[in-house]
């Protein structure tokens, strides 16, 4: 089969490309460079946001896995969410154009009881243009993945790292199920290649244990060999929690503002379908932590262990 994979140089894509060996596989990148991951044939130079190359990267392609994320503003000013909309539908106006049979891609888990958070609704918006790109169009909704490539889990795991003292605003005791990143990338290799996706269609995919976000951290925490002091606090100041975060972690607030706004509430998957199409082995989260953290100090060490 022959796939085209974008993001191939993130945390998700990089890990997708080697499971994808045995195809002929292209990758889609403004900067080759970046792209090192095994199991890619051929890269492709082009921007989604532009839309250059992207006719050049979808000829003759069977199967496309769309896996770009932007936190990042757009030049002319504006938003995060304006620049991955405008990116999603260049991509759907080309795959369109090339006849494209299925389009795989992954975002965010969606509240049922409430309004989406900009972050998640952004990722709702890229969803609903995608799903149009192609007749076998899928799209996976996953929460925090557990990986020691997932900047989330990374965020955490810096936080439990580098903090003396944890001060838990009130999302601590929402709810979510993270997922391992090997079960995600099973889940994403079946949506490309499962006869069961028939017709275009959103699934939720979900780690077997949920948890609280205050939980998830102490579970981190525990297995990090690591106890830090809480603070509970009645009240979140998102944009001041995620600065200081931001800085203690070293990573940019672009992208931890977004994700600490989207914890107002739970995000639990109905993953029913998921699991009953694909029937999938899946990892329990302290399983999924533990081989994270492995994974991370094969190339980086741990300062708190």
């Amino acid at each position: 089969m022959r796939i085209l994979l974008t993001g191939a140089s993130g945390a998700i894509g990089s890990q997708l490309a080697p499971a994808l060996a045995g195809n002929e596989v292209r990758a889609l990148a403004r900067d080759p460079q970046r792209v090192t991951a095994s199991g890619i044939d051929e890269i492709v130079t082009g921007d989604v946001f532009s839309g250059a190359g992207l006719d050049a990267a979808l000829d003759g392609i069977d199967l496309a896995y769309y896996l770009i994320h932007s936190m990042e503003p757009s030049d002319d000013g504006g938003s995060f969410a304006d620049r991955e909309l405008v990116s999603a539908q260049n991509f759907a106006a080309a795959a369109k154009r090339a006849g494209l049979r299925r389009v795989c891609y992954l975002g965010g888990l969606i509240p049922g009881d409430r309004a989406p958070s900009a972050h998640l609704a952004s990722r709702l918006a890229v969803e609903q243009a995608l799903l149009e790109s192609a007749p076998q169009a899928v799209a996976l909704r996953a929460s925090i993945v557990i990986s020691a490539q997932s900047r989330s889990f990374r965020f955490l795991v810096r936080l439990l790292e580098r903090s003396a003292v944890l001060a838990l605003p009130d999302w601590r005791d929402y709810r979510t199920q993270p997922i391992d990143g090997r079960d995600l990338i099973a889940y994403l290799e079946a949506a490309g290649f499962s006869d069961a996706i028939d017709g275009q269609m959103t699934l939720d995919v979900a780690g077997p244990d949920s948890v609280t976000y205050g939980q998830l951290i102490t579970r981190i925490g525990d297995a990090m060999l690591v106890n830090r002091p809480t603070v509970e606090l009645p009240f979140s100041l998102t944009p001041i929690a995620s600065a200081v975060a931001a800085s203690i972690t070293g990573e940019e607030v672009e992208l931890i503002a977004p994700l600490m706004a989207g914890l107002n509430g739970d995000l639990i998957a109905d993953d029913a379908d998921a699991r009953d199409m694909f029937d999938l082995r899946l990892h329990r989260l302290n399983s999924a932590i533990a081989n994270a953290l492995l994974e991370w100090e094969q190339s980086e060490p741990l300062v708190a262990r």
